[in-house]
């Protein structure tokens, strides 16, 4: 056994201490500096502590805030009566005027729509509308959901007395108390003074305010005639001048004045027109939209149904368009009710994928801009930097007619030593329409079910005909590309282009044997060596 030495035992125990005094001087030294820069440091304690407090209330106050707002919507909801397949008959039948919406748990825009639908169902009560506000799920209650109409989803209708019709209006929770409130009174809110003016501004963010002297006379009946048509604005008429001012700041001191306020950028608009009834609805037509409107699920059948058919589309992620905003708005001023501003959100597939694919962009995670003049079904895409000047540039072409259209292609191909010419849009007029001998011209897509065979046997009738110097067999893929010539919507087409005259292809049916096919060309090179031809073999 082996002892340990106390020279050994004397070392641990020094070390122990020197550890000890280390410690303590160390300590005295915190303590000391402590006391002599307490205050600079209880200060900076005190700053730290308020950050924290600070950041501590702002928390607070916007769990608050969402709490607030969901008390709210959660209110708003248990106003709109869920109805069932043994309710929503009798409900229907006891109340004069039922505004129902029919969903379906699943959809999207279902869910989109129902808190603006619960919003305004609140906002209908405190103003004291006589409607019911119901709600239907269509998936769970099908046989009253059939019993009602209701085929897709969401559906809107409005029940008078038992008799339903369908809902025009738009879909923020304003748009819908706006359309209610004008279906179950008066079109025309009259106020009378400033006071009434005030009070109105609280509740309306658009609407349509007319001047006049009395409230009756030609061009107020117009007016009237108008507001009991439109189904989107609050009409409201004013006597009072300065109650006019309230609403429409820059109103012209003339006796009939008509003007639109929207909740934008572009706040007021003043009409310049006579008092008719058509021209008034002209005027709110093309100017009821945002500078920029922004497309989404619920307002997109109002976009596409808007009468400025020369539309300028802007795909881009949110965050992009932040910067972009300004610059445009002040661009649409300048084009405005002549053309149409619309932002798409890119990721947004189910809105932009759409419209890219016209343009064999949609994969693109970058800022497209496209036009269409829906009047002419003309589609057009600018290829120069997306700046606010190009697209002013861009913007004014369309509106002049001065926009080249946009037909999609594929990189051209290298078809040297091939037996079928591959074309694509960029090469249509040099291989087919310029070509000086006969072309056979297969029109196919990769999703046609019938044109893999089809082309087989055009692969083998240009096989067949490779000895003859008159006729060139070619291709094109119509999803991926177009010309302004090439109309065709069947899959497969052939068509024979006569040398003698490009400008009226022969149509070859593809349902026959090679050999029909093959007979068929034979005789229409023997027409076109002739001098004629046939409309369709």
């Amino acid at each position: 056994m082996i002892l340990r030495k106390p020279t050994s035992r004397f070392i641990l125990l020094a070390f122990t201490l020197l550890l000890l005094f280390g410690f303590f001087a160390i300590v005295y030294s915190s303590e000391s500096n402590a006391v002599e820069n307490g205050d600079e440091d209880l200060e900076g304690l005190e700053e730290l502590l308020a950050l924290d407090e600070e950041e501590e209330n702002q928390q607070q106050d916007g769990a608050n805030l969402r709490t607030s707002e969901a008390k709210v919507l959660s209110k708003a909801q248990r106003i709109v009566l869920e109805l069932s397949n043994d309710k929503s008959e009798r409900v229907i039948e006891q109340n004069e005027y039922v505004l129902l919406l029919g969903y379906a748990p699943w959809c999207a825009r279902s869910a989109e729509l129902m808190p603006h639908f619960a919003e305004a169902a609140n906002s209908l009560r405190e103003l004291g509308s006589p409607i019911l506000m119901a709600k239907l799920d269509a998936d769970r209650y099908p046989k009253a959901a059939s019993a009602l109409q209701i085929k897709g989803f969401p559906t809107l209708l409005l029940f008078v007395n038992g008799t339903s019709q369908a809902y025009t209006g738009g879909f923020t929770a304003e748009e819908i108390v706006i359309w209610v409130q004008k279906k179950t009174g008066v079109p025309v809110i009259n106020i009378s003074s400033l006071n009434e003016a005030k009070e109105f501004l609280k509740k309306h963010h658009m609407f349509v305010v007319g001047r006049f002297e009395k409230f009756e006379g030609p061009a107020y009946e117009e007016f009237f005639k108008a507001a009991s048509d439109d189904n989107e604005f609050q009409f409201v008429g004013v006597s009072d001048i300065e109650a006019a001012k309230v609403l429409f700041p820059d109103i012209k001191p003339s006796n009939n004045f008509l003007g639109l306020v929207k909740d934008e950028e572009e706040r007021y608009s003043a009409y310049e027109g006579g008092f008719e009834r058509e021209k008034i609805l002209h005027f709110l037509e093309h100017n009821k939209f945002p500078l920029v409107t922004k497309l989404t699920e619920m307002n997109s059948i109002r976009v596409y149904s808007s009468p400025v058919k020369r539309q300028v589309l802007i795909f881009a992620d949110d965050e992009e368009f932040k910067d972009l905003l300004e610059p445009l708005q002040n661009v649409a001023k300048k084009l405005k009710s002549k053309v149409m501003f619309i932002s798409i959100d890119i990721a947004n597939e189910n809105l932009a994928k759409p419209f890219l694919s016209l343009f064999g962009l949609e994969e693109s995670d970058r800022i497209v801009v496209a036009a269409f003049d829906n009047g002419m079904s003309s589609k057009f895409l600018l290829e120069s930097d997306p700046t606010p000047s190009n697209i002013e540039e861009f913007g004014r072409g369309l509106h002049d007619g001065t926009l080249s259209p946009y037909f999609r292609s594929q990189p051209i191909p290298n078809n040297e030593g091939a037996s079928i010419q591959v074309v694509v849009g960029r090469t249509f007029d040099e291989l087919v329409l310029k070509n000086p001998k006969n072309v056979f011209l297969e029109v196919h897509t990769p999703w046609c079910i019938t044109c893999e065979a089809t082309s087989k046997n055009v692969e083998k009738l240009a096989k067949h005909f490779k000895d003859f110097d008159n006729i060139v067999f070619a291709r094109i893929d119509a999803s991926a590309n177009e010309h302004p010539k090439l109309q065709v919507d069947d899959y497969p087409t052939l068509l024979f282009y006569p040398a003698s005259d490009k400008s009226n292809p022969i149509k070859v049916s593809s349902k026959g044997s090679l050999k029909d096919l093959a007979k068929n060309i034979s005789k229409l090179l023997k027409s076109e060596e002739q001098g004629s031809g046939k409309d369709e073999l």
